[in-house]
């Protein structure tokens, strides 16, 4: 196996990495607001609202390098996944929906609107969850297969940050 095609594979690994990231950012704010309604939280609601915030842009900006990079890449080398890319890139339409409106609670985040704030996420949950394996079912194998020399894991689609 040559160097080239190991680090090609790692292109498919680190796609998997960043969503894991993702996902496991996504149970992190989940748990912290359920922890807040039941008056457990020892984080403020700025905090709180905070680490909202960031996981909206980590989400946003993974999801752009994608539209902007990785599918227009794997699109001109693999015209048969034209329509895969097509319905992600409308799951990222949809998604964008859903943290327009968390971002619009969570610009004055109460105690009132936690709970508005949380089914957004469970909402959210579902569908990245879908959208994810999808995802790396459909594109892994294509990332597999580009030469690594080219691109780089944050070029394609981002490289998950703390928050």
């Amino acid at each position: 196996m040559s160097a080239d095609h190991d680090r090609a594979r790692a292109l498919g690994k680190e796609l998997i990495d960043t969503h894991n990231w993702l996902r496991g950012e996504l149970g992190r704010v989940a748990r912290e607001l359920d922890e807040h309604r039941e008056g457990d939280t020892v984080r403020p609601l700025r905090e709180l609202r905070g680490h909202c915030l960031a996981f909206c842009r980590a989400l946003s900006a993974h999801h752009t390098n994608e539209d902007e990079s990785a599918f227009p890449v794997l699109a001109q080398r693999f015209p048969e996944l034209a329509p895969v890319l097509t319905e992600l890139g409308d799951d990222h339409r949809l998604v964008a929906d859903i943290l327009t409106r968390m971002t619009a609670l969570l610009a004055d985040l109460t105690t009132e609107n936690v709970t508005a704030v949380r089914n957004e996420i469970t909402g959210l949950a579902a569908i990245l969850e879908s959208h994810f394996r999808w995802e790396e079912r459909r594109i892994t194998e294509a990332l597999d297969q580009l030469s690594a020399a080219e691109f780089t894991a944050s070029e394609l689609f981002g490289t998950a940050t703390q928050v």
